[in-house]
């Protein structure tokens, strides 16, 4: 069985939202917490089993956020807390800087033998996913010799500075930081739906390797170029997938020019989108990946797998107290032994039907401009109207309020996307339920949308 059972239907709301107890623990929060936390909607999280969440309120919903990716095997699985329960009984810390342990040579070999391609591998473990690029960044200035580096627009690699300097999702993100980490350009990610060549789904948009070529012919030397960072599927660009030519593409422009391909599946590795690392669905084996997210069901624990060649660093040149934290690293060999298991399989499986369930959706509801994904990685994105295809960023986030208003949790992502990335646990009866709560949702802001302007 994938995931525990349940003692009601999910969702199931017995309090107006948010409840009392939310209310308070909301005006408690605000009074000492950053400002700087984007709170979408008044959710209070009081505890979760698989795809259910509940909160301080006794409220349940159906969660399709997965902590952003992160619960990949579910909130609390049996499994995966008896690893932690265990572990933290034995040892807490010890610092792998430093000194060894079991745990993070277990996981650190486990890694390099599960990652694509057939080249030795070795691994960094760091805390989150800002820091697995951050590494990724130093070790291909650092071995290279070469100091400029190449992302896209619409990425997003994390908000710590190196990491920062890669993002190129929001200004928000970058407002009121500079100057960043000098030397980096950023090309457009090629997004066929976006594309004015061709029609939704079609793969002839190759315009961003060409626009690399224009660039190494004028204004960035090729031979000076340490890496280019890209997400095999954009997240939170808006769950873009590029067209199949793309990442094989992009890996022999860089194999030709000596420029480290990296990859960041943060959000797409670990059984997201259906394979154990993005990257496999178009045979390319990166020479850097980094990952996090849901790497450990929850826990935090970040790293980067690189070929044994690149990895050149000496001791001392990089280093984290936290990162590959024993009770993290049993998090993590459970996580993978449960993808390996099935959880992988069933995202893909559960993805296809679900993505197909979505689709139905789209003649009934004008403002679906698109539906796009793979695995559990869904994105329906939400257009003024389908002859422009002008984004609705006001659409989306009506929509995104009102599934929790009806129990489903979902976030926004891209300009005017809801992103639909559940735990990978999730069966076609959960499916079943988000579709007609969506359904419902997109009907209560259209209807929503017309009465306020009208």
């Amino acid at each position: 069985m994938l995931k525990p059972p349940h003692a009601h239907p999910v969702p199931h709301l017995i309090t107006p939202l948010p409840g009392p107890r939310a209310r308070e623990v909301i005006e408690a929060d605000g009074r000492v917490t950053s400002p700087s936390y984007t709170r979408v909607y008044p959710l209070v999280a009081a505890r979760g089993r698989g795809a259910m969440l509940e909160d301080v309120d006794g409220n349940r919903f159906l969660d399709f956020t997965a902590g952003i990716a992160v619960c990949s095997t579910g909130h609390c699985h049996p499994r995966v807390v008896r690893a932690i329960t265990e572990q933290a009984g034995e040892l807490l810390h010890m610092s792998g800087t430093d000194f060894y342990y079991q745990p993070q040579r277990q996981l650190a070999e486990k890694l390099a033998a599960i990652a694509p391609g057939p080249h030795a591998k070795r691994v960094f473990f760091t805390n989150s996913g800002t820091e697995a690029v951050e590494a990724a960044f130093k070790l291909a200035r650092y071995h290279t010799r070469r100091s400029q580096v190449i992302a896209f627009l619409g990425s997003f690699h994390g908000r710590t500075m190196g990491a920062l300097s890669l993002t190129g999702s929001k200004p928000i993100q970058r407002r009121g930081f500079g100057p960043l980490v000098p030397q980096v350009t950023h090309v457009e990610y090629p997004n066929c739906y976006r594309c004015p060549r061709s029609q939704p789904g079609s793969a002839c948009c190759l315009g961003t390797l060409e626009q690399l070529e224009r660039l190494f012919a004028h204004t960035v030397p090729a031979d000076e170029v340490a890496a280019v960072f890209v997400e095999p599927i954009q997240g939170e660009g808006g769950y873009i997938v590029p067209p199949a030519e793309f990442l094989p593409g992009l890996q022999r422009l860089c194999e030709r020019h000596g420029i480290l391909l990296i990859a960041d599946e943060v959000q797409t590795g670990m059984g997201r989108t259906g394979r154990m690392f993005a990257c496999q669905h178009w045979g390319v084996e990166p020479d850097i990946i980094c990952l996090a997210k849901g790497i450990a069901s929850g826990m935090p624990l970040g790293a980067i797998v690189a070929r044994d060649e690149i990895m050149t660093w000496p001791p001392g040149a990089h280093a984290s107290t936290f990162g590959g934290n024993p009770v993290s690293c049993v998090a993590a060999l459970e996580t993978i032994a449960l993808l390996e298991e099935g959880l992988v399989e069933n995202a893909a499986r559960v993805g296809d039907y679900l993505l197909g369930r979505l689709r139905e959706l789209a003649p009934r509801h004008p403002q679906v401009g698109d539906v796009r994904g793979r695995g559990l990685m869904l994105a329906v994105e939400l257009v003024e109207d389908r002859v422009s295809r002008r984004p609705d960023p006001r659409a989306a986030a009506q929509v995104m309020q009102r599934c929790f208003e009806l129990g489903l949790l979902v976030l926004t992502c891209g300009k005017s996307c809801i992103r639909l990335c559940p735990p990978l646990v999730i069966g076609e009866r959960e499916a079943d339920v988000a579709v007609e709560l969506l359904d419902r949702a997109l009907a209560d802001s259209r209807l929503s949308l017309r009465e306020s302007s009208g």
